[in-house]
């Protein structure tokens, strides 16, 4: 994983907007019959992405997950034993459920719901079944940083972040369900790495899983909970060179109140004990942005980075650099400026068809990270 040794160096989180034509195909029940034309236009637009990325100044770019219906959706096409009826859990958060009127607003249009990636609970063994896809992704993502400036991260799922939004029929505790997924998913980790790429971890497990499942409990019962969520993570790492591994941790990518998320002096410190060199926070938005000053209180561990959001993905506004390269420089004063490269709050298209943001202006906000990183890096050196 690089450093920002000469410069601030500049990076997202993963899912860029998806094309119409490729959402419907994406998000068909039955995409058996599209497969061979689907991986042709998977391949075209990862192509177009990654050059979109790199015209607008980013220097360690993703796939987009062009190819995925959602950050953690895609692990049913991957896993066996996701083969079961939709998740019994529905996402509904405790801000949510406080405000539903905005609930509606949010995922209802004209009195139907908004179509969302089915996400099947789990009713069987887990097992990997996903190498032709996982391979698929990795030549895709490949061929096109042939040429270009930039380096490359691809993002996988969490075990934790599965258990949290699918659930199980299947195992007879958390326990069991999390290291029966890690041991899947390690798979993919590995498969990321040895291909020289820098592996992100999705774990909004660590975050969003408080307001989601553990709102009206205590906070010390969440800690324990993401404690093994992180155990089980490293167990999932286990032999890959932390410095290839960063993990990105949120409160959820939907444009709403927050007023129920955790603060993140409750629970850094276990973040911090994750088998990974880089994490990749919140920063922008208006409910964590000042959250800066926590890396003074909870100092970052010798050898990781961080990767702030200074541009958030759920307003179509776009940031001004000056703001970007503003809140840049809040965390290059507390952890020393090689120390942080500068990202966005979360995706910009976590699932298909449900982005905050419209595409134009995705890539506006991107070049605005790219041109505030450049005046930070003028007044840090």
């Amino acid at each position: 994983m690089k450093r920002s040794t000469e410069r601030i160096l500049t990076t997202h989180t993963g899912s860029l907007p998806r094309p119409p034509d490729l959402l419907a195909a994406l998000l068909d029940p039955d995409r058996s019959n599209l497969e061979s034309e689907l991986r042709d236009r998977v391949r075209a637009e990862v192509r177009e992405v990654v050059q979109k990325q790199a015209a607008a100044g980013i220097n360690i770019v993703s796939d987009g997950e062009i190819g995925k219906p959602g950050f953690a959706h895609y692990v049913k096409d991957r896993l066996t034993g996701f083969q079961g009826a939709a998740a019994p859990r529905p996402f509904a958060p405790q801000d949510l459920l406080d405000f539903p009127e905005v609930m509606r607003h949010l995922f209802v249009s004209n009195g139907k719901e908004l179509p969302r990636p089915p996400m099947p609970t789990n009713d069987g063994p887990i097992a990997y079944e996903g190498r032709e896809r996982l391979e698929a992704d990795l030549d895709n993502f490949s061929a096109a940083l042939q040429g270009l400036p930039v380096d490359g991260f691809l993002p996988a799922v969490s075990p934790g972040c599965v258990a949290m939004l699918m659930g199980t029929t299947y195992y007879p505790n958390r326990r069991d369900f999390l290291y029966a997924l890690a041991g899947a998913l390690r798979n993919e980790y590995q498969a990321i790495v040895d291909r020289g790429f820098v592996l992100q971890v999705d774990c909004p497990d660590l975050a969003l899983g408080y307001h989601l499942e553990f709102a009206d409990r205590p906070i010390s019962e969440f800690r324990a909970v993401i404690e093994l969520h992180v155990e089980v993570l490293n167990h999932a790492l286990a032999g890959i060179d932390p410095d290839q591994v960063r993990v990105h941790v949120c409160w959820g990518n939907y444009p709403g109140p927050h007023h129920h998320d955790l603060a993140l002096v409750d629970m850094l410190d276990i973040i911090y004990q994750a088998n990974a060199s880089g994490l990749s926070i919140e920063g922008a938005n208006p409910r964590h942005e000042h959250e800066w000053a926590v890396f003074e209180q909870l100092p970052l561990p010798s050898g990781k980075i961080v990767i702030p959001g200074v541009i958030d993905t759920c307003t179509n506004c776009i940031e001004h650099p000056e703001t970007v390269a503003q809140r840049i420089e809040r965390y290059a004063r507390v952890v020393g400026r090689e120390r942080v490269i500068a990202g966005t709050d979360c995706g910009f298209a976590t699932m298909a068809g449900r982005s905050a943001v419209v595409p134009e202006v995705a890539y506006a906000k991107l070049a605005s990270l790219a041109e505030g990183a450049r005046l930070a890096s003028a007044r840090l050196w």
